[in-house]
């Protein structure tokens, strides 16, 4: 699982409905797990599969090999609902490195940040625009600068800013959890104790 975001440069898997909450992202009965790992074949289970058959597949996005990359764009409101932390789970662990959305839910963005998954929040108007790109020409890609902070429709060069904590940001930048960045700091600490 990659952990040091900068520039993703990719093209998209859209999903493009309104108010996905937590239980439609990774469904109850798959929180038993206590690891990360294997999440992320359970992402939107029930949308994916007929009676939780992986031989029924239904017609749904991420069942689609015309779509594929490592950023999901999804309509407003994303992640709303429980608190799970299991949702950035499964959609770091199937891939994504970035979520974009004109909305997400406060408690799955600071989860998905906590996980190495970069939630990006754009205007309503851009993200239309980025549907629309993405249904003429399933093969467009976005670029995601964490750095510079802007999201940008390659093919067409729009762009827009979005915001980011900058702790959450010198985290995502260099790969640190809470303790990396308190290690990272070791030096400094050390200087203001003898100080």
């Amino acid at each position: 699982m990659s952990k040091q975001i900068n520039i993703i440069h990719s093209t998209v898997v859209p999903v493009n409905i309104e108010n996905i909450d937590t239980d439609q992202i990774i469904p109850a009965r798959f929180l038993k797990a206590t690891t990360r790992d294997g999440f992320g074949k359970n992402l939107f289970r029930d949308w994916r599969y007929e009676n939780d058959d992986e031989n029924k597949p239904k017609d749904f996005i991420l069942n689609k090999p015309l779509y594929s990359g490592k950023i999901l764009v999804a309509a407003k409101n994303f992640g709303c609902g429980s608190s799970r932390e299991h949702a950035a789970w499964a959609i770091k662990d199937y891939g994504f490195d970035v979520v974009v959305s004109s909305f997400f839910a406060d408690i799955f963005k600071n989860n998905a940040l906590n996980n190495f998954l970069l939630p990006v929040v754009v205007s309503d108007a851009f993200l239309q625009e980025i549907f629309a790109a993405v249904e003429k020409d399933p093969t467009t890609e976005l670029e995601v600068n964490l750095e510079k902070q802007y999201i940008k429709i390659v093919s067409t060069g729009k762009q827009e800013s979005f915001d980011i904590n900058n702790y959450k940001k010198t985290c995502l930048l260099n790969g640190y959890d809470d303790i990396d960045y308190l290690l990272s700091m070791k030096q400094e600490i050390e200087e203001f104790e003898k100080a």
